[in-house]
């Protein structure tokens, strides 16, 4: 795939599980301390999100992706991404929402967290464990544009998936 996708969300959100999931991985996720580069997507430490200061960071990996997904986990109401965040990284936007699978889980606050950050695009609702939604991620990432991604989800029928910003 030419095109390349980065995650970033906060620490423990499920970036690098998700990861593994959608390249079939059956290791076990530990803490991304450094940026890895898998195949077609790049893992962030939740730091670089978490903290500003590593915003820099943000945007510097932003230069080598074509899309930039946004994890928000469902356990959790914190939002870490300033209002707008994806307007300032010019890549195409995918909110993911990780752990939706969880007894606590909350999935509707956790799209509307996204609804905040990420302002057009595509929300994913995935749990790893139970491989829901993730089928959806990489055809999203093929796309080159918000239309085609809009089209993608217009065509799928799925509850995993949705188009905010219309």
């Amino acid at each position: 795939m030419k095109n390349k996708t980065m995650l970033i969300g906060a620490i423990d959100a499920g970036k690098t599980t998700l990861i593994h999931a959608l390249l079939g991985s059956t290791t076990a996720a530990l803490k991304t301390q450094t940026l890895h580069y898998h195949q077609w997507i790049v893992d962030t430490p939740g730091e670089y999100t978490e903290n500003p200061l590593y915003y820099k960071n943000i945007m510097a990996t932003a230069l080598e992706v074509t899309h930039v997904i946004y994890v928000q986990d469902a356990t959790t109401g914190k939002s870490i991404f300033p209002p707008g965040f994806s307007a300032g990284i010019p890549k195409l936007p995918i909110a993911v929402v990780t752990k939706s699978d969880a007894v606590d889980s909350d999935i509707e606050r956790a799209i509307q967290v996204l609804k905040r950050v990420m302002l057009k695009g595509p929300v994913v609702i995935t749990s790893a464990y139970e491989q829901k939604g993730i089928k959806h991620i990489k055809p999203l990432v093929a796309c080159n544009t918000m239309d085609e991604m809009k089209a993608y989800v217009d065509a799928q029928g799925n509850a995993s998936l949705q188009f905010i910003g219309e």
